[in-house]
């Protein structure tokens, strides 16, 4: 029980933000910002470091991240300057950023956040996509909420 507590004080001690993106780290960057082969005209936002490493175990995007800290929620009173919105917005305008990728989650405040960061990132003239939404690999349409089947009609694309 000893040895657990000492490496958990550790990890708590060694652990810090990213100084570019927010991400997890144990130095100044995280190993996505270290990284010399990612894109980094494309930012793809996230709320949470964990959402981070669900993007990257799928080894489909190349580009950096950039760590909010959580989502806009009026009801538990987190604004626009709880969150690291100032940072997004000043590393798109000095990196160069072509395209900044909404990968918040699809609930009320994630949609809250996506549509707040969209029209704060528009006169800046960088691309602003959203992650598309539908249904799951292997999904049944039966045991499917309605709100995931009318985004995955939305989301439809030719065949």
């Amino acid at each position: 029980m000893d040895a657990l507590i000492a490496a958990l004080r550790e990890l708590r001690t060694q652990i810090r933000p990213c100084t570019i993106c927010y991400n997890l780290a144990t130095g100044d960057t995280c190993t996505v910002c270290a990284d010399p082969r990612r894109e980094r005209t494309t930012v793809c936002v996230v709320e949470d470091a964990v959402n981070v490493l669900a993007l990257e175990r799928t080894n489909a995007y190349r580009g950096v991240y950039h760590v909010l800290g959580g989502a806009l929620s009026p009801l538990k009173d987190v604004g626009p300057e709880d969150l690291r919105v100032r940072e997004l917005v000043e590393r798109v305008r000095r990196d160069e950023v072509r395209e900044v990728i909404l990968a918040t989650s699809s609930n009320v405040e994630g949609e809250a956040t996506a549509v707040y960061l969209a029209r704060l990132l528009k006169p800046l003239e960088v691309a602003t996509t959203r992650l598309a939404q539908g249904l799951p690999a292997g999904a049944d349409l039966e045991f499917t909420d309605d709100l995931t089947i009318q985004r995955a009609l939305e989301n439809r694309r030719d065949y």
